[in-house]
Order: C-alpha cells, then sequence, then structure tokens
C-alpha cells in the first residue's frame, strides 16, 4: 500500500482556513459523489473551512474588493496552498463555483454540522461561528480525516436563549419559520437586518464571535437576496 502523505495544515491556518477535512471518494455516499463526476486520477475530496475571526482579518489585510472579498480570497488562498505545497498534485476547485456540492451535507460527514433551533449550524467548539469556504477534488494521497463525533451543544442546554431572543418570534413554537424571519428583517427599523439576534444569544463559542464588520457583511449580503425574493 502506498504511503499517506502527511496533510500540509501550516499554510492553510495562519491564512484563516482553520478548517480542513479530507474524504477518500469511495466512501462518498452516492448521492454526494455522482455530481461531483470524478475524473481520472482524483482520488480526494478536500472541504476546506473557517472558523473565528482569522480569515476576515486575512481578507481585510490582503485589501481585496470586490462583491465577495471572502470567496475571492478563499479561492486564491487555496490555489496558492496547492501550488507551494503541492505543486505536482491535480486539482479542480469546485466551489466557490457552479457545481452542485452539498456543503452541509458534507459537514455533517465530517461532524462540523450539528444541527440548531435557528438553522444555522452549530459546533461545541465554535459555536455558529464558522463556514464552509472551499472545495477541491484531487489526485492528493492524504490520510482521511477521522469525523467528530458529540459536538452538539444544544441538547444540554436548558434555557435555550436563541428562541427567546428572536424579535420576529420565527421561533416561537420551537421551529424555524423562514418567512417569519425574513419578513421582519427587511422591516425599515429591524433589530436583525444585519445580524441575528438569535444567533448572538447562543452562549457557545462566543469568544470565537466574527467581528461586527463580518457580520454586516454576511448579512447585508443574504438581507439583498431576501429583497430580491420578495421582490420578484
Amino acid at each position: 500500500m502506498t504511503e499517506r502523505t502527511a496533510f500540509p495544515a501550516d499554510f492553510l491556518d495562519a491564512a484563516g482556513l482553520n478548517r480542513q477535512f479530507v474524504f477518500d471518494l469511495p466512501d462518498l455516499p452516492t448521492d454526494i459523489l455522482a455530481p461531483l463526476a470524478p475524473q481520472a486520477g482524483e482520488r480526494q475530496l478536500i472541504l476546506f473551512g473557517h472558523g473565528g475571526r482569522r480569515l476576515w482579518e486575512c481578507v481585510q489585510a490582503a485589501g481585496i474588493a470586490g462583491e465577495d472579498p471572502i470567496d475571492d480570497y478563499s479561492i486564491r488562498t487555496v490555489r496558492r496552498w496547492f501550488a507551494e505545497q503541492l505543486p505536482d498534485r491535480r486539482y479542480r476547485l469546485l466551489f466557490p463555483g457552479e457545481a452542485r456540492i452539498g456543503l452541509q451535507a458534507l459537514g455533517q460527514l465530517a461532524g462540523w454540522h450539528q444541527p440548531s433551533p435557528i438553522m444555522v449550524g452549530v459546533d461545541r467548539e465554535w459555536g455558529s461561528w464558522y463556514a464552509y469556504r472551499a472545495v477541491a477534488i484531487a489526485d492528493t494521497g492524504f490520510p482521511p480525516s477521522v469525523p467528530l463525533h458529540d459536538r452538539s451543544p444544544c441538547p444540554s442546554c436548558a434555557t435555550l436563549p436563541c428562541i427567546g431572543s428572536c424579535p420576529a418570534g420565527a421561533l416561537a413554537d420551537g421551529r424555524f419559520d423562514l418567512d417569519t424571519c425574513s419578513r421582519y428583517r427587511l422591516q425599515p427599523a429591524s433589530a436583525c437586518a444585519l445580524g441575528c439576534l438569535a444567533r448572538q444569544a447562543c452562549p457557545v463559542g462566543t469568544t470565537h464571535r466574527y467581528l461586527p464588520e463580518q457580520i454586516a457583511h454576511s448579512y447585508s449580503r443574504s438581507l439583498a437576496v431576501i429583497r430580491r425574493y420578495y421582490a420578484a
């Protein structure tokens, strides 16, 4: 058996893409693998994510302008990682891009994504302050990552501050009502236009909470999507 090559994570960690997960393609469920249309020689799928504030700090330091500086930075960083760390490896960057990638499904396989009342993934360490940033398929031979287990903080949460902090009442019956949430965010005086109060009320991972500028950036983009949807 060919010896597996250790995953070179230091560059990615320093660049803010501090969560990585390696899947062997044959181990992926068919519904995830089939849309990827693997090509000859491709052996692994690599999920790149981030947790905490470091990524946003790196994006700001890079001075990237544009509609989505986080995506642009993530693409640039992954490409540089392959070029500098793995110059003899072939890869395709699937996300960001047009490929159909079930990010939450990959997150569940990795053990990153744990369901929460607010429909945002939550993790015992990072809280909800993490995200999926890139997916690549490559001819690499890294040891496959070991899924994380028992990472959900929600079952042991007795007070459920996320539900009580939602000014829209979108969680009133214990289930998230997207329409109620969206319509409240569209109101002129909405307290959640540029940030979810329910999400920020969660006590898990508060030391990793995004900087206010990153929160406003992310929610301004989702608000624009909501406006287009309800204007249609």
